[in-house]
């Protein structure tokens, strides 16, 4: 369904809002969470609206400097940066967790990362980078869905059973993998063990070859904030390892985290 109308379909708008303003954001959203690049017509089914307004959209964000155009596809230019790196120039939460997942990473050899919750997506917003030659994928800003990532099942641990349902029965539930588990039941059942134990493993459940560890970080108020976690391959890393040796360092680290917020 397309929207020639006042804001991007499901979304609620205040009346004094702006409508371009908000199908620009989404057209901006867009870039990474599905494509490095955009054409007029995957703008305008990513965000549902005519072609034409997507069209005004992006050309908009080309003479503002945010996103090139070869003739057919747009692409976001370095500029692009300013505006997520307001979050992580303000917000105290990345500063803050910056030593605690690079004291991580130190001991466990592996890619620490932070991530939230925003909009049904597990956001990755910190990260300290170990030297490998075979990278994870994972940098900050990326968004993973919920259901299939160890950071995601974390996440989904904070809010009660009724709501995690209500954001398993919202979301697509992609089939990444053959590993992928996409039945809401089934899903319920790993967050509450999640919940339960304070842990969550993606076996290559995102993507294959890949295993994830995650743990809440939770503040002084006990409400979970954030999910701390490690990928790995899975031919170097067992789950039983993950569980058994990056466990204790993450929780470790989440609480020194914690006790900061």
């Amino acid at each position: 369904m397309t929207d020639d109308g006042g804001g991007v379909p499901g979304r609620s708008r205040a009346p004094e809002g702006m409508a371009g303003l908000a199908k620009g954001l989404a057209v901006i959203e867009l870039f990474g969470s599905t494509s490095s690049r955009l054409s007029v017509a995957s703008a305008a089914e990513g965000i549902g609206v005519a072609r034409a307004t997507a069209r005004r959209c992006l050309l908009t964000l080309v003479e503002l400097g945010y996103v090139e155009h070869d003739g057919r596809y747009f692409r976001p230019t370095p500029r692009m940066l300013r505006l997520g790196s307001t979050y992580l120039d303000t917000s105290t939460l990345p500063g803050l967790a910056q030593q605690r997942l690079t004291d991580a990473r130190d001991e466990l050899g592996e890619s620490v990362s932070l991530a939230v919750w925003e909009d049904g997506w597990s956001v990755f917003v910190a990260r300290a980078e170990a030297s490998r030659i075979v990278k994870t994928g994972v940098r900050v800003g990326a968004r993973l869905p919920v259901h299939c990532s160890a950071t995601g099942r974390v996440l989904l641990g904070a809010l009660d059973d009724d709501r995690v349902l209500e954001v398993l029965g919202a979301a697509e539930r992609e089939c990444r993998t053959p590993h992928t588990l996409t039945d809401p039941g089934a899903l319920l059942a790993v967050v509450r063990e999640a919940r339960q134990e304070g842990l969550a493993i993606s076996d290559e459940e995102l993507e294959l070859g890949m295993r994830a560890i995650a743990v809440p970080v939770s503040d002084g108020a006990g409400r979970v904030v954030a999910a701390m976690s490690v990928s790995a391959s899975s031919a170097r890393v067992s789950a039983e390892r993950m569980r058994r040796e990056f466990g204790p360092v993450l929780r470790r680290e989440a609480g020194r985290l914690g006790r900061t917020l």
